[in-house]
C-alpha cells in the first residue's frame, strides 16, 4: 500500500494526541483524524523534540494561549495526503517545518520584521506530539521543506528552534576574531555554540550550571567551560580574550538574573544578545551610565522570520553542524509525563519524541 492509498484509510480514523490539560497535567487522548483543506497537509509525525518553552509552558502555562491545549512544536514527518491546490508536496514526502509563517502584507511583514507579525505566534502549529497532525496552508506555503534523503528525522525536526538561533546571530554578526560567552548550558545555548563554532568563531565559551550540562557543551565542542557557581567564575569571565572579556554574550537562561549577569559580563564596545525570554512581569534594571560610557549595544531577539528559516533548512541539509548532538534521549509518545520529568530533573537536553 502506497502513502497516498494509506492516507484514505487514515483520515477518519482514531489518533493519539498529547494535550495540556493544566499546568503539570498532560493527557494522551483520541481524536478522529481529519482530512486536509485546501492547502493544507496531513503529516504522520515521525519525531517530534522536546523544547525549553515546552517546558516553561509545562509549568506554568503561556500567556497567548488557553488551557487545555494541544502540545508540541517541534517536528518532521511524511505526507499522507496533500488538500487540494497543493502542487509543491504530495503523499509519501518526507517533509520538516517551521510551526509559523508570517501573513506577508501587515506593517512588520513589510519592513521585513516577520517575526513580529500577529499572523507568525498567533496561528503557531500545535500538538506535534501525536500520530498525526494537519499543517494549515500559510505554513505549508512558506515554512515546509522536503526534507533531505540522508538527514534523520530527528535532526530535520530542529528547523524551529535552529531559525530562532539564526535570527539572533544575524543579529549580533558574530564575526570570526571574536571571543562569545554563551550564558546557559541548555539545548538553545548548544546549538548557538555548534552555530559559532560552524561559522568560524575564534573562541566560543559555555557559562552554565552542573557538572553533566557543562561535559556536553565541552564534548559537543566549546572551546571552554565555565561553572557559573564557581566563586572563580566572575575572574574566569573576566579574563576572556586577553582580558578583555567577551566581545559578545548571548543570553540563554530566560531568567531576569541572567539578563542582568549578561550585561555585567561584556566588554566596553561590546554587545549583548538577550535570547531567553523572561516571565511576564519580569524587569531588568539596567545601570544607565555603564551602558552609556562604555558604549554597549543590547538587543532582543524573538522568534525569526522566513529567511532565517530558509537559513536554517540549508544549514541542516549541508550536515555543517552535527545539529542532532542536542538530542540525547528517545522516548516514545505513550511515555510522554516521564519524559517531561526527565525535563524537569534536568538530565536531558532535547528529548526525541517517537510516536
Amino acid at each position: 500500500m502506497n502513502a497516498a492509498e494509506a492516507s484514505v484509510e487514515i483520515a477518519g480514523t482514531h489518533s493519539r494526541q498529547a494535550v495540556l490539560v493544566e499546568p503539570g497535567r498532560l493527557e494522551l487522548r483520541d481524536y478522529v483524524v481529519p482530512h486536509p483543506g485546501p492547502g493544507e497537509l496531513l503529516i504522520q509525525i515521525r519525531c517530534a523534540l522536546t523544547c525549553g518553552t515546552d517546558l516553561k509552558m509545562f509549568r506554568r502555562g503561556h500567556p497567548l494561549w488557553k488551557l487545555p491545549i494541544a502540545f508540541g512544536h517541534e517536528f518532521s514527518g511524511v505526507v499522507m495526503e496533500a488538500g487540494e491546490g497543493v502542487t509543491a508536496f504530495k503523499a509519501g514526502d518526507e517533509i520538516m517545518a517551521a510551526p509559523t509563517a508570517p501573513c506577508g502584507i501587515c506593517f512588520y511583514c513589510q519592513h521585513g520584521q516577520e517575526n513580529l507579525c500577529d499572523d507568525a505566534v498567533g496561528r503557531m502549529v500545535l500538538g506535534a506530539y501525536a500520530d498525526m497532525l494537519v499543517l494549515p496552508a500559510h505554513v505549508v506555503a512558506r515554512n515546509t521543506f522536503i526534507k533531505p534523503a540522508d538527514l534523520p528525522f530527528e535532526e530535520a525536526a530542529l528547523l524551529e528552534p535552529l531559525s530562532c538561533v539564526v535570527h539572533a546571530q544575524e543579529m549580533a554578526r558574530p564575526e570570526k576574531t571574536e571571543t562569545v560567552a554563551i550564558i546557559g548550558g541548555g539545548a538553545f545555548s548548544l546549538l548557538h555554540m555548534l552555530v559559532l563554532k560552524a561559522a568560524g568563531v575564534r573562541e566560543v565559551v559555555v557559562v552554565g550550571r552542573g557538572a553533566k550540562r557543562l561535559k556536553w557543551a565541552e564534548e559537543m565542542g566549546a572551546d571552554r567551560v565555565i561553572d557559573a557557581r564557581s566563586v572563580d567564575a566572575t575572574a574566569e569571565i573576566a579574563r576572556l580574550n586577553g582580558g578583555f572579556g567577551p566581545d559578545l554574550v548571548i543570553e540563554c537562561t530566560g531568567q531576569v538574573e541572567g539578563w542582568q549577569d549578561a550585561v555585567a559580563r561584556v566588554r566596553r564596545g561590546g554587545r549583548v544578545v538577550f535570547f531567553g525570554g523572561c516571565p511576564v512581569g519580569t524587569v531588568l534594571s539596567v545601570d544607565t551610565r555603564l551602558m552609556h560610557y562604555d558604549n554597549l549595544t543590547l538587543m532582543a531577539a524573538f522568534h525569526f522570520r522566513p529567511r532565517d528559516v530558509r537559513r536554517a533548512y540549508e544549514l541542516l541539509e549541508g550536515r555543517a553542524l552535527n545539529a542532532g548532538s542536542v538530542i540525547n534521549a528517545r522516548m516514545r509518545l505513550g511515555d510522554l509525563v516521564e519524559v517531561f520529568a526527565m525535563l524537569e530533573r534536568g538530565v536531558v537536553l532535547k528529548c526525541a519524541v517517537i510516536p
